[in-house]
């Protein structure tokens, strides 16, 4: 399988993947998180809009998953898992709205740059669907963290 530096490490498109899985994972479980826990004024704006981006972030998460599995990978499918390949972190459970959703443009900012990372690696590879793949999700999470910092003023 071919190879890429991406933070000094070198990684497979499978690792790649599975970092993805990981990380959409943990963010479906934070935006639960900020879900059912958000509070104040912009309460019914926010507990809507995060229950939009889990299950958004769930079906992306699943097409990740599959996509792995159709190349003959091993989706990570433990929190155990999850938890260790992840790069961006759980919720505290100590946010207030706006913090909530700085930490989510500051994720999906996170994500963004990996999936740029892996689109690379995919074209190397001559694996065009993962490639068109991680476009897609980046170009979605692009348009949230607009959004988001819209919302933020």
């Amino acid at each position: 399988m071919a190879k890429t530096t991406s933070k000094s490490k070198t990684m497979t498109l499978e690792q790649i993947l599975n970092q993805q899985v990981a990380n959409l994972n943990i963010l479906y479980v934070k935006l639960h998180n900020y879900h059912w826990y958000v509070k104040g004024e912009h309460f019914f704006t926010l507990h809507a809009k995060f229950e939009e981006l889990y299950d958004d972030i769930n079906l992306k998460m699943d097409e990740v998953a599959e996509r792995l599995l159709t190349i003959k990978g091993s989706p990570a499918a433990t929190m155990k898992e999850y938890l260790e390949l992840a790069t961006i972190q759980e919720a505290s459970g100590k946010e207030d709205a706006r913090k909530m959703v700085q930490t989510l443009i500051e994720d999906f900012a996170s994500v963004s740059e990996e999936l740029h990372e892996g689109v690379h690696l995919a074209e190397e590879a001559g694996d065009h669907p993962t490639a068109d793949l991680f476009i897609t999700i980046k170009n979605d999470l692009e348009k949230h963290m607009w959004m988001l910092r819209s919302y933020l003023g």
